[in-house]
């Protein structure tokens, strides 16, 4: 028989070596190599199953209807709600929201519900999650906190009280005590989330989970952590606005395409069904330097504003940018120099989304471009303008995918004109007209009284 040789394997990410190293190899953290001895495992042998096999044809869907968890953005990310024994992990950075939505969603499933919904929490004591409920308005008879950090323990309490609903935060402080290591470890992470899959489908009962992220922000513990589990939720947003968004990396039973938004204020988080306040200046007046365009955030269509100011440097020229693409706004301003002859390599020039929002696909060139183009000449756009393309080097406004959610998106926000690529064939839908352009140069044209 072979020798039970002790392992090494990377506390972040999961990759063994055998002998220590000082760098992990794959993910090249230092000093996250720990030493664990393998427990050799003997060859499967048959039994007898439990239950036959039935055909598919015959397998009963009702068993896995979904069920709404009273928070539209979250049912909208999750395809409709919660399937019976799905789990699902939630990932953010610390301080992001992720208590405070799942202890919202908790509490709006248990007064929907007349079955009890348990909240384990392996980092704070029971008191401390309640004085966040009573600051957030979570409070219900049926909302049962626990403070434990053992999964034993944790699946007494399931037996004792089946509830409808299971939410821990979070699985890297909770341990298995049959399974070596500290929490958070790997073996401990992948042990506690295999259980958990275990009580999940034993039981029909679908469970929520709280994950740590690194400093690159992808989830702690071993990437086996997110094959086990059916759905994967990333919740993100800029520590200084007020906007949180919630997008489906992976999921087992619907799309991964949808977003959904929430608003964090200090009475706790809200659902933000129409986020376009957020994303828009006061269109009352127009200001020079401004240009509205629709991006798409999965399937879901956002308004985001471009501002932009190109003022007489004090010393030498410099190019900031905030929510835009660096990398695309420097094209942008190459392409207004050599196509249209605009004067921007002696300017300071500023770029910058409002609200948080982020404008980083292409189809925001051609904003970024008229608002720029409108800051040097310091002139406004015509009122009620968005515009819709990708700029190539050539000065040419190319196609963008979408085109018709964005413009019924224009539609419902008040806008009256839409600049679109030349041959585009989309359904323009009532009460927006639109310019086919064929280049920057037209498009400037088209808005600017230059």
């Amino acid at each position: 028989m072979a020798k039970n040789r002790p392992t090494f394997s990377c506390s972040e990410c999961g990759w063994e070596a055998s002998k220590w190293v000082g760098r992990c190899a794959q993910c090249e953290a230092w000093g996250t190599m720990v030493e664990y001895r393998p427990t050799p495992t003997a060859s499967a042998k048959a039994l007898a199953p439990t239950s036959p096999a039935t055909p598919i044809t015959e397998v009963v869907a009702s068993a896995s209807e979904r069920a709404t968890t009273g928070v539209g953005e979250l049912d909208r990310v999750l395809g409709g709600g919660l399937v019976p024994g799905a789990v699902i992990l939630l990932a953010g950075e610390p301080g992001v929201g992720k208590s405070t939505l799942l202890l919202d969603v908790a509490a709006e499933i248990s007064r929907l519900n007349t079955d009890p919904v348990l909240y384990i929490s392996g980092e704070e004591s029971a008191s401390q999650v309640r004085l966040r409920a009573e600051r957030i308005g979570a409070m219900s008879p049926t909302l049962h906190l626990a403070a434990e950090a053992d999964l034993a323990t944790i699946i007494g309490h399931v037996d004792a009280n089946p509830p409808s609903l299971l939410v821990v935060d979070s699985v890297q402080t909770i341990m298995d005590t049959s399974v070596d290591g500290a929490a958070g470890g790997v073996s401990q992470v992948r042990a506690v989330t295999a259980g958990l899959v275990h009580l999940a489908k034993s039981r029909s009962l679908p469970i929520l989970l709280v994950g740590h992220v690194t400093k690159d922000g992808s989830i702690a513990g071993p990437r086996v952590l997110e094959h086990l589990v059916d759905v994967v939720c990333q919740f993100d947003g800029d520590r200084h606005s007020r906007l949180r968004m919630l997008r489906a990396v992976k999921n087992r039973y619907g799309p991964t395409e949808e977003v959904g938004c929430f608003e964090l204020v200090d009475e706790g988080i809200n659902e933000l069904p129409d986020p376009s306040g957020l994303f828009l200046s006061d269109r009352a007046r127009t200001v020079p330097g401004t240009c509205v365009t629709i991006t798409l955030e999965g399937r879901r269509p956002m308004p985001v504003e471009i501002q932009s100011l190109a003022v007489a440097p004090a010393g030498p020229p410099r190019r900031t940018t905030s929510g835009v693409d660096s990398s695309r706004i420097a094209m942008t301003v190459a392409v207004l120099q050599s196509r249209l002859g605009v004067d921007l390599d002696r300017k300071d020039i500023f770029v910058s989304t409002i609200g948080g929002a982020r404008a980083s696909e292409p189809s925001t060139d051609l904003a970024a471009a008229l608002s720029l183009a409108s800051a040097v000449a310091d002139l406004p756009l015509a009122p009620g303008v968005l515009a819709l393309g990708e700029v190539a080097l050539t000065g040419e406004v190319r196609p963008v995918v979408g085109l018709e959610q964005r413009l019924g998106e224009a539609v419902r926000l008040g806008f009256t004109k839409a600049l679109i690529p030349a041959g585009s064939t989309v359904k323009i839908p009532d009460g927006i007209t639109v310019a086919h352009v064929v280049d920057v140069a037209a498009a400037v044209k088209e808005v600017l009284p230059l």
